[in-house]
């Protein structure tokens, strides 16, 4: 796994305007590479998915996963601010679960790419308390609020 990161971070670095504009087949290529050899399907996924500590279920119908990233990138694609772009795309992909597995990893992979884009630092989340990143991404995925994730982001 951590091989695998180091693999995607080249990658975003060496390709910087690779995710512009975002699309479906790019955020792919992107869990692709972090999923390499771990046993993890490739492609969105066909089935549901739970997520520990919430009541909350994403979308189940591939087509309707499908549509939802689309819609996703579209709405990315015509921000302006990088910031905005960043903190949307880390929300919505972890919202939507496209993918079986990988999804945190390949939207902080996506949303660093959008920073580095624009000749911004990447975010890191290793001094935030895993604690209060979960009880955020919960608040978005029960509530639709992103108050307490966005403040995490911008701290």
């Amino acid at each position: 796994m951590l091989q695998n990161h180091k693999v995607a971070i080249d990658f975003i670095t060496e390709n910087t305007d690779y995710l512009i504009p975002l699309s479906i087949s790019k955020i792919e290529d992107i869990h692709s590479l972090l999923i390499k050899e771990l046993a993890v399907d490739n492609n969105l996924r066909k089935r549901r998915v739970g997520i520990s500590g919430t009541n909350y279920y994403p979308l189940d119908n591939e087509f309707q996963i499908r549509e939802a990233i689309e819609s996703t990138c579209k709405l990315v694609n015509k921000k302006e601010n990088v910031f905005e772009k960043a903190l949307l795309i880390l929300l919505l992909i972890s919202y939507i679960q496209p993918f079986k597995d990988g999804n945190k990893r390949t939207t902080r992979i996506v949303s660093n790419a959008i920073l580095m884009n624009f000749k911004h630092c990447p975010i890191s989340f290793r001094t935030v308390d895993s604690v209060d990143y979960k009880k955020a991404m919960l608040l978005f995925y029960e509530q639709n609020n992103i108050s307490r994730f966005k403040e995490i982001f911008i701290n």
